[in-house]
């Protein structure tokens, strides 16, 4: 079954929801975009010897760095920089690496987008999207088949795995949709248990260790593409609209000629033959290229559900 969080829905949440804490105050933001502005000092600007990039910690950071070695290599050359590979742990260990300065070029996803942007200066200006510009994912909760699970209702008295708080898909979205749709409360009509990455989540329900888990239905998507999880082993209860997947962008104080490099790389990168074209086609749609962002405009949604859930963008 296909649901949306309606624009109904969700202006019901937000009425009823304080506003969000906004961007960090070391950081300005003068053109009403919503993202950090790059320094207004020369001096403050920085030019790193070796660009440091990480992949949102979805999935196996080994299996990704792999996959991102093609690209790593065309970063390399476009920008004329050693450029490595960071394989985060976390999404808390991501945010902080770039807050504090470790890390320069990133993938952060749907739910961390706005914490990064207003906590650590992060920059999206691209996400995946197949040729013909089409693009996201949906928030899927999933159950296996004989739990006795057929609808949201029967996950009462039951365990939910959700990923991480910072997850759109694997927490924010589902919580908010269970406690305003369906009356459910976390830990008082079912029980969140958090298994730290989307793959966690759907081979625990896969191997019947969870009984149902809200998940990213693009990441099931590729794991069943390359044999990681069976089809069968899993069926859908709910299916979400439609979000952004994955942003991509660069600290906000990077020296402009070098920012400006890197965007060029990600725009400019041929897809074909290489092994990100090979594991993310998988998804549906198909994820064959870079397309530029606004991350006030496709952000949106996001943002309204991180406030209904109250989700602060403070840095801690």
């Amino acid at each position: 079954m296909r649901f949306a969080l309606s624009a109904i829905f969700v202006a019901a949440l937000t009425t009823l929801a304080p506003t969000i804490q906004a961007m960090d105050p070391r950081f300005k933001d003068t053109n009403g975009d919503l993202v950090a502005d790059p320094p207004s000092n020369a001096s403050e600007f920085i030019d790193p010897a070796t660009l440091v990039f990480a992949y949102t910690p979805v999935e196996d950071p080994a299996v990704y760095a792999k996959i991102w070695d093609g690209f790593i290599e065309h970063l390399a050359k476009t920008t004329g920089k050693k450029v490595q590979f960071f394989p985060v742990q976390s999404n808390a260990a991501q945010l902080e690496a770039m807050r504090a300065g470790r890390l320069h070029v990133a993938g952060f996803n749907t739910g961390s987008n706005p914490i990064a942007v207003n906590c650590a200066g992060f920059v999206p200006f691209a996400m995946m999207a197949s040729k013909d510009n089409k693009f996201g994912y949906e928030m899927e909760i999933i159950t296996y088949p004989g739990s006795g699970i057929e609808k949201i209702e029967d996950i009462k008295g039951k365990r939910l795995a959700f990923t991480s708080e910072t997850s759109n898909s694997g927490y924010k979205a589902p919580a908010a949709l269970l406690r305003d749709k369906y009356k459910m409360e976390s830990g008082k009509d079912y029980t969140p248990v958090f298994s730290g990455k989307h793959d966690n989540s759907i081979l625990g329900v896969a191997n019947k260790d969870y009984p149902a888990a809200a998940i990213a239905n693009s990441v099931k998507e590729r794991m069943i593409g390359r044999g990681a999880v069976k089809a069968d082993q899993t069926k859908v209860i709910y299916t979400s609209q439609t979000f952004p997947t994955t942003g991509y962008g660069y600290v906000y104080n990077l020296k402009p000629e070098l920012a400006e490099k890197i965007k060029q790389a990600f725009f400019n990168f041929k897809w074909e033959g290489t092994a990100l074209a090979a594991e993310f086609s998988k998804s549906e749609p198909p994820q064959e290229k870079f397309m530029p962002i606004n991350y006030k405009q496709y952000w949106q949604v996001v943002r309204d559900i991180d406030q209904a859930m109250n989700v602060s963008y403070a840095c801690k």
